[in-house]
């Protein structure tokens, strides 16, 4: 037996997709908000979407100096696009129906209340692991 049987994948926990109600204007028959689908994202995958989002800003007073910044409000936008599964945000007929060209118009044609999208951000962010400190997850392991 490999000291390394413990990592293999085989062993690896596999995450499950969850459904959160996102804004209260698409319900079914009965009025209850309609329940979208999230995946999580790979860390691989995340790292494309930060870089996707991260711009080289010039300093000011250093000539072919620059420094890194995140569009996050971006980079939110397509993290949610990439965690959600249901409604499909890439379906042409569904971008249609709203007058939009892209997944990330899509979704905020969907979620059209400030509130909500922050409430979705933050579920979003919650359930990708972002709300967990090391600090957490080393107190958690000892118990």
């Amino acid at each position: 037996m490999s000291k390394f049987s413990k990592f293999m994948k085989a062993n690896k926990v596999v995450k499950e997709n969850a459904t959160h109600p996102v804004t209260k204007s698409l319900c079914d028959e009965n009025g209850k908000p309609l329940e979208w689908e999230f995946r999580h994202i790979t860390s691989k995958e995340n790292e494309e979407i930060r870089e996707g989002c991260t711009i080289e800003v010039p300093i000011t007073g250093k000539p072919n100096v620059y420094r890194q910044k995140l569009k996050t409000s971006l980079y939110i936008q397509r993290m949610l696009v990439a965690s959600i599964v249901s409604p499909d945000l890439y379906d042409a007929e569904l971008q249609d129906s709203y007058g939009v060209n892209t997944p990330e118009e899509l979704l905020m044609a969907l979620v059209d209340d400030p509130g909500e999208y922050n409430d979705l951000a933050a579920y979003v962010q919650n359930f990708q692991g972002f709300n967990v400190s090391f600090e957490d997850k080393v107190e958690e392991a000892k118990n």
